[in-house]
């Protein structure tokens, strides 16, 4: 359904002052614009975004949404992945001057004290328990682990809240000192990071105590930019279901945390991304504006 721009503009709640986690229903607006300007014309402009919330994220469902773009004629093709990610492809033969993408979403999350319900087999899906680049083991990461004690008798909540805040002890948010390159090796040898490598640290301590566990990007309310945490893999039942921890704030996610994509580390699910043919430089500039329509 195409969101109509009008809705951007309603009269939304003061987050801070209603109890999110205790409403049936709470009806979430996004907006956030990505402008590249260059400092002459391009060709040959090829771009990934990452930043439509997917159709469905357990009890977190898309109503409607809308892309529009301007500064150059493009062609696009929007599909989802194999995670259920929405992924839009862009093309534009020439730009001359900026690009410029505005998403807007009217999302809406029902019950939201309810986790994520998953297939069984998720638990021992290799994607959720292997290591990568950015989440590989060195020797810290492994002394951390070890650190956390024999934790296979423990129900696996608490051994994901056990992870998460040994990360957030482990863990001084500082902006500026890593990159989207930076491994969760290297984020911990040096201490500091942002929210991306403190979800890379906590991946590579599941990954180590065989706990299932995926990355998560998306939108925390009252925060400037965009967010990133972890969701782990626990069972009930006959079947499983994703948790949602924040290791940059040491705490489980609540309906204050927006989902927009899921990937095995920041690299599957980077919000923008891309290439162009051009000898002259370009330069990102963003916004962002995250609020609670409506909560019942």
């Amino acid at each position: 359904m195409m969101l109509d721009p009008e809705l951007l503009a309603a009269p939304v709640l003061d987050h801070a002052n209603v109890n999110l986690d205790a409403a049936s229903r709470v009806t979430y607006l996004l907006e956030q614009t990505f402008r590249y300007s260059y400092d002459g014309p391009v060709r040959n402009l090829r771009h990934r975004l990452v930043v439509l919330p997917p159709v469905r994220h357990g009890n977190q469902h898309l109503r409607a949404h809308r892309l529009d773009i301007s500064g150059a004629a493009t062609r696009r093709a929007t599909r989802r992945d194999a995670r259920g990610n929405t992924v839009v492809r862009l093309h534009a033969e020439r730009v001359e001057q900026s690009v410029e993408f505005r998403v807007g979403a009217l999302v809406e999350r029902l019950n939201p004290r309810d986790p994520a319900r998953l297939p069984a087999s998720m638990l021992t899906d290799p994607r959720l328990l292997r290591p990568t680049r950015l989440t590989a083991a060195d020797h810290g990461l492994r002394e951390l682990a070890a650190s956390l004690g024999t934790l296979g008798a423990t129900p696996a909540a608490e051994r994901a809240a056990r992870i998460c805040a040994a990360v957030y002890r482990a863990m001084t948010y500082e902006y500026g000192i890593t990159s989207v390159k930076t491994t969760a090796a290297e984020a911990l040898a040096g201490g500091r990071g942002v929210c991306q490598d403190s979800a890379h640290v906590m991946l590579a301590l599941c990954h180590l105590l065989a706990v299932p566990a995926r990355y998560v990007s998306g939108h925390l309310l009252g925060q400037g930019g965009t967010h990133a945490w972890v969701e782990v893999v626990v069972p009930q039942g006959d079947h499983a279901v994703a948790m949602a921890f924040d290791p940059c704030h040491g705490k489980p996610a609540t309906a204050h945390y927006l989902t927009v994509a899921i990937g095995r580390d920041y690299s599957d699910v980077p919000p923008t991304s891309g290439s162009y043919i051009g000898a002259v430089d370009g330069r990102l500039t963003t916004s962002r504006r995250v609020a609670v329509l409506d909560a019942a």
